[in-house]
This record gives C-alpha cells, structure tokens and sequence, in this order.
C-alpha cells in the first residue's frame, strides 16, 4: 500500500518539508490502521510547520496534531473495522507520525469514536482548538464559574480556540466578552454570540498587580501580559483556564490576584488529557457547540494548503477553523 504524506526533516541546512509516498510498512507502531478522511490546522501545527517553536521531537516527521478517518484494521479491543474515529494530541506530529497523510497506524487508547452528530469534517472543524475550548469551559464549571457569576472573557476570540469557546459559553447562557485584535471580526464574534468587544491591547501590556474587577472567569490562549492582565481583573472567586501562549510563555505578573481575591489558575492541557476527560469533552461538544454556527467558522481546503497557510495563522490571520480534506 503506498500513500501520500507530508515529511519534515531537519539537516544542516533547517528544517525542511516535502511531500512524499509512504508504505504501510513506514507507519510507526501501534494497534490501529487508520484511513485518513480529514485534518486541520491548530496554532501549534503552525509553529512545527514553520519551525518557529521545536513542537517536533523526533524526525524525520509527519506533522499533523489531528485526525479524522475510518478504522481499516485493528488489533485493539475497542475498535474494529469500519469504526468512525478521532484523533487529538497524544504525541502526533510531535513524537508519533500525525495527521498530514492518507494513513496513521497509531495506540487505540488514543483514539475517540466519532459523536454520530458531527460528520467528519465537523470533526476536523471542532479538532484540538475546539476540544481545548470544551476543556477550558469544563473547567471553569468545575470552580463553579457559572452564568449567574458574570461575564466570563475569551482572548484571541477570532482564533480557533476562541471562536468556538465563545459559541460554546454563548449557549451555555453566558455574558461572554470576547477580545481581539481584529476589531473588523467585531460582527463575526457577535454572530457567535459575543456580548461586548475588546481589543487586545487593553491587556497586551505591562500588568498592575491588581485592577479593576470585570470577569468572573476567563479563557486565556495567550499567555503572557495578556494572561497576568486577565488575572489582576479577575473578580473575587473567579478561575481563569490557561491553554495558549500566542503571546509568550512567561507569566509576569503577581501574586496578588491568588491571594488577595481567591482567583484560581486552571492550567489545560490537550494533548495528554486522559482519555475519559476527553470522551467527556467530546460528549459536551455533541450536546453544547451549535453545529451552524460551527459550520459558519470553517473554511474547507485541500491538505496541499497547509504549508501556505501556516505562516498565516501564526500571524492571526486566519479566522475561525480551516479544515482539510485527505485525498
């Protein structure tokens, strides 16, 4: 069986990209055959396809954090073939060959049956953003962030993450405050259900210790200023869930927020999430994300786009979700 594939390498000269054929008997080891029908684009599929932050760990590499696709073969107890499957994080693209090809052999413990709701491309549209913005939701309600509390923020609302996480909370019955730094997506976000807007720079700053009380919580996907801003507004009680660092990856901020006014900082992480948290996730996305306004974010290109596109979204360019069908 031969396929195609996207391969990086590194060598002397950096890091490189070419599409490629592959056999079955390339595939890296696990349980699962899978025939890849759809993928997607996250922030940090970006930074291992540019290179920009040193997401790949082992090469040569097929990138891709994401999957969508049907089962072909199987030796894992949970799967067999014909079986509708999802795929996020887990070490793909970065350790284990990923999503950017026609076929993955991966561990079934790292695969999720596919919510009959959703078609496979609705899948790819939701991928790692959305399922981090389901976690990050998941967690606020955790430390009881609920509508009644306030109004909860979303940074980087036009992104991936954001776009979603403000539809989701939007449902959900909350006040959502979404900023961006793309003040012409104003009518976008309030078409997801975004109360008021703010532009970034509000928060990009230096931070004070403690500011005005405006959110009862806050999904921050950017790290830096931005997220010790986000903390220092935080209103007494509140939790802040911390999944992004498009920013950066320092926090310089204070203490003053944890200890003066109770604000939790709830830390999410995708990729390593165990597997019932993420079937919980999954299950919330099947009965709490609005599958038209879903589709309304998303943008269907062939695969063969990625390599332009991911200079793109790094940049904040690319609005929403863009999903790739695998020929």
């Amino acid at each position: 069986m031969q396929f195609k594939a996207l391969m990086l390498s590194k060598g002397s000269e950096g890091q490189k990209a070419d599409w490629t054929e592959l056999s079955d008997s390339d595939l890296m080891p696990g349980d699962v055959l899978v025939k890849i029908t759809h993928t997607t684009l996250n922030y940090k599929d970006g930074l291992a396809l540019t290179g920009k932050a040193p997401v790949v760990r082992r090469w040569p590499m097929v990138p891709g954090i994401d999957f969508a696709g049907t089962v072909e073969s199987s030796t894992h107890p949970e799967f067999k073939a014909g079986d509708d499957v999802i795929l996020n994080g887990w070490g793909a693209g970065e350790t284990h060959y990923g999503g950017y090809a026609q076929y993955a052999r991966v561990n079934g413990d790292w695969l999720v049956k596919r919510p009959p709701v959703f078609s496979p491309a609705q899948t790819m549209a939701i991928g790692t953003a959305g399922y981090t913005a389901m976690l990050a939701v998941m967690a606020l309600e955790d430390h009881a962030v609920t509508p009644d509390r306030g109004p909860v923020l979303v940074t980087g609302a036009a992104g991936g993450v954001g776009s979603i996480a403000v539809s989701i909370l939007s449902k959900l019955g909350y006040q959502v405050i979404a900023s961006t730094g793309r003040r012409e997506e104003e009518g976008f976000l309030k078409s997801l259900g975004a109360a008021e807007i703010i532009d970034r720079t509000e928060l990009s700053g230096p931070a004070k210790p403690l500011g005005r009380e405006r959110w009862a919580g806050a999904i921050d996907v950017a790290g830096s200023h931005t997220l010790a801003n986000v903390l220092s507004m935080t209103r007494y009680g509140g939790t802040v869930a911390a999944c992004g660092l498009a920013q950066g990856m320092d926090l310089p901020g204070s203490v003053a927020p944890f200890i003066l006014r109770g604000v939790t900082l709830a830390g999410i992480d995708s990729v390593m999430c165990p597997k019932p948290r993420r079937v919980a996730a999954w299950e919330r996305l099947a009965r709490d994300l609005d599958r038209e306004k879903l589709d309304t974010v998303t943008e269907k290109r062939p695969l063969s786009d990625v390599l332009a596109l991911a200079p793109e979204i790094l940049a904040g360019r690319v609005r929403g979700r863009v999903v790739f069908e695998v020929d």
